[in-house]
């Protein structure tokens, strides 16, 4: 009889219910539930419904039941960065702000006032990012100090949905990270300068490891979904679970791994045993993110498929995204944009800032649908090939290939454009990374998979790679 664990996928734009099993030593999956996500306006902030995401949870677990494949366990996991604050009682107080709002806005300067850059990248290690939740905790402090006070738990995202699964409070280790709140060296909270910012400690919860089990499902959600299981955190950060899904050949031989995690973010970069957290390393505004096991994700963010997803919402509409791909590799425009500026991070309008940044830049400027993709694609390109030099001179590493994990994996004039903008072997796949990577974290945990490498030895065996 199959043993099924259950990854919770939830993304910037959709989120999936995918069961795993084992059949003859390979890894098989099967997309139970599907349901979309996105910001919605709420009291003026862009904000998650989390609500309505947990429902969602709740569905797909019925759908298992329904299916008769209960899981043994099930892992939820998320983007980074975004918390959820509760009372004394465990309510939620105010909005599950996203990390595309703009009340972060400033509030950089007001942690540099108490702590200088600088030091805040030698001391965590994290690349800035404005929508990190160093600053939304100060937006919050700042800008709504009445909710701020009554706040007695923060939790991530999946930490959350998690909570309410559970019943148990606890923040998994690679999401916890991207906080710019937890020591690389003692891997825990940095409660030094936790008080320095004046930020409550008794808001941050004991911090887990992927791979641990909270206990089972809570009463009330047993009587919801019809049965009991574990619920065992993975790497709670998607982009964590997706590199969990890195493959190799051999066990054993991944020792200078080079991954593009891509889709909505494309994060490249390699892994380390120890953060690098010298000025040369935030000079290149490079991260040193918990891995598994551990690790460090020693990578950079880049904007990703984010442009191309806006880009089709607003004049490509009536395009999957493989035709939008195929009609951008017929295109020659010769445009290229900084695909990093914070310019793209949330515009009002994609496709105008894209044309925008032509224009004030003195290049041709795009006018259809295919000559937008294809500035953006080059420009992803381009930006990967620039980051790859960085790594390999801040590493003292040469990488001979590029591992392309998640959906953006299935891009093959993006693909094609990275290998040549890189002079590198491109193996692109899997395409389900991050719900591969958490199904391992929970496979692992039950005994199944050995270890990490066994994981990504048997993710080799199990899924289609194809190389550029």
């Amino acid at each position: 009889m199959n043993k099924y664990y259950l990854a919770v996928d939830i993304g910037a734009s959709s989120g999936r219910h995918i069961l795993g099993h084992f059949e003859n030593g390979k890894m098989v999956l099967e997309e139970i539930h599907r349901f979309p996500n996105g910001n919605v306006e709420k009291d003026g902030e862009l904000t998650w419904d989390i609500d309505g995401l947990f429902k969602e949870i709740l569905v797909g677990m019925k759908k298992c039941k329904e299916a008769g494949k209960i899981p043994v366990s099930v892992g939820i996991d998320t983007w980074a960065v975004d918390i959820v604050l509760l009372d004394e009682e465990d309510k939620r107080i105010g909005n599950a702000v996203g990390y595309r709002d703009s009340g972060t806005q400033g509030m950089d300067k007001k942690v540099y006032e108490t702590i200088p850059e600088a030091e805040l990248y030698a001391k965590t290690g994290i690349q800035k990012q404005i929508f990190n939740t160093i600053y939304q905790l100060m937006a919050w402090k700042m800008n709504k100090p009445e909710q701020f006070v009554k706040a007695k738990t923060m939790l991530m995202v999946p930490d959350y949905l998690h909570f309410l699964l559970s019943g148990v409070k606890a923040t998994e280790y690679t999401n916890a990270t991207t906080t710019q709140l937890v020591s690389p060296i003692t891997k825990d909270w940095d409660f030094d300068l936790i008080n320095t910012l004046n930020y409550s400690p008794y808001l941050f919860q004991k911090i887990v490891l992927p791979g641990t089990c909270l206990g089972g499902l809570t009463e009330e959600v047993q009587r919801e979904v019809g049965f009991d299981c574990k619920v065992v955190v993975p790497a709670t950060h998607d982009t964590g679970s997706a590199v969990m899904a890195v493959p190799v050949k051999k066990e054993g031989d991944e020792k200078d791994i080079l991954y593009i995690s891509s889709g909505t973010w494309s994060l490249m970069g390699t892994e380390l045993m120890e953060a690098n957290c010298s000025p040369e390393s935030k000079a290149c505004n490079l991260t040193n993110e918990g891995g598994y096991d551990y690790r460090f994700r020693y990578l950079k963010n880049i904007m990703g498929l984010w442009m191309i997803q806006s880009v089709k919402k607003e004049i490509g509409e009536g395009y999957s995204f493989g035709e939008i791909c195929e009609m951008a590799s017929k295109i020659n425009i010769p445009s290229i944009v900084d695909a990093n500026d914070d310019r793209f991070l949330a515009p009002k309008n994609m496709t105008e800032e894209v044309k925008l940044a032509c224009e004030e830049s003195g290049q041709p400027v795009p006018e259809t649908l295919a000559e937008v993709a294809a500035v953006i694609y080059n420009s992803l390109a381009k930006c990967y090939g620039k980051t790859i030099a960085e790594i390999e001179k801040l590493t003292g590493k040469k990488f001979d290939g590029i591992h392309i994990v998640g959906g953006g994996s299935n891009a093959e004039y993006l693909n094609q454009l990275t290998a040549l903008a890189t002079g590198k072997t491109v193996y692109a796949g899997p395409t389900e990374a991050t719900a591969i990577g958490n199904l391992s974290a929970q496979m692992i945990a039950e005994g199944e998979l050995k270890d990490l490498s066994d994981a990504r030895n048997r993710i080799y065996e199990s899924f289609p790679i194809k190389i550029y």
